[in-house]
């Protein structure tokens, strides 16, 4: 559910932010971050109920639509220009495929096929996949045992989560690989973005604004490829729609943008812990998926090692 400032070290010119002075009449930090922790674990669900009546680019796109007419609309506030520069716009290109495109899609997909619950703890796995990426391609990202201790553990979690013992056993395998492979998604485009924007000039608002455009002008070229035109617009679906676009994506992105800048990208980054308990509970409570013991243990285990993978070593 990530974007350009979303990394989990902030990739890009997040990582240079200095922490502004806290401004007065701002929402407390704590009630922003729950605000986020909410909106984006209420995704997974918005998601399920899309899917109920449009196709999954179908949603993905509407997604991208609404959002980034709410990034458009905060850089008109604030006067914000789009970046300049063919280098920079080609590096958003594929930052918007990595980040946006390909995960918001794969997990529209796979909620066809699993519930948004096993989709809200696959996500949690994004820190998992991360580390071990990191360990190959970040020289400067060295693994201690406790990292990798918890990357270990981190998988079992997984493990857990879909039965391994039972051989997957009523497991939608296809919907499961795309929504794991969602979460892969992420790290292997903060680490792109980490790569070649970080010493980019351009304000976050800015570059987040032009990724989600640029995420929208693909699915758009996609989209009419592989549906066809909705005969009826359902209305719950739509609406599902919209609000995933404008706060899932949109405010949920203008909310970590503050949050990275004020308390910084290893609080900010906490969310991600947030996201399963919420979207298991929606699922559960709202549309009535069924929980076996397994997920919310296995979700706990990967919870545990995906913490572990950002311990630091001290100074």
């Amino acid at each position: 559910m990530t974007t350009v400032t979303a990394s989990r070290d902030a990739a890009g010119p997040a990582s240079a932010s200095a922490v502004p002075p806290r401004t007065r009449g701002r929402l407390d930090w704590r009630l922003r971050f729950a605000a986020l922790s909410l909106i984006w674990g209420f995704s997974f669900l918005l998601i399920k109920v899309g899917t109920d009546g449009y196709a999954p680019f179908q949603v993905t796109l509407g997604r991208l639509v609404f959002g980034t007419a709410v990034l458009a609309a905060a850089m008109a506030v604030k006067r914000e220009r789009l970046p300049r520069g063919i280098r920079t716009w080609g590096h958003l290109t594929v930052a918007a495929f990595l980040l946006n495109a390909l995960p918001f899609s794969l997990f529209a997909y796979s909620e066809l096929t699993i519930p948004s619950t096993l989709a809200g703890i696959c996500n949690a796995t994004s820190p998992l996949w991360g580390m071990a990426l990191s360990m190959v391609a970040l020289s400067e990202d060295r693994p201690t045992r406790v990292r990798v201790a918890g990357l270990g553990i981190g998988f079992i979690g997984v493990l857990t989560v879909l039965g391994a013992w039972q051989g997957f056993h009523g497991l939608g395998a296809t919907g499961t690989a795309m929504a794991l492979l969602a979460s892969l998604s992420y790290p292997i485009g903060w680490i792109y973005v980490r790569r070649t924007l970080a010493g980019a000039g351009e304000s976050h608002l800015s570059l987040t604004g032009a990724q989600l455009l640029l995420a929208t002008v693909q699915l758009a070229v996609v989209t009419p490829l592989f549906t066809s035109v909705p005969t009826s617009f359902s209305l719950v679906p739509l609406s599902a729609i919209v609000a995933l676009g404008a706060l899932g994506t949109g405010l949920a992105v203008l909310l970590q943008y503050g949050l990275v800048a004020e308390v910084g990208p290893t609080t900010a980054q906490m969310v991600t812990y947030f996201i399963p308990v919420i979207a298991t509970a929606a699922g559960v409570a709202v549309l009535g998926e069924s929980l076996a013991w397994s997920t919310p243990v296995g979700a706990v285990i990967v919870l545990a090692g995906a913490a572990l993978t950002q311990v630091r070593r001290s100074a």
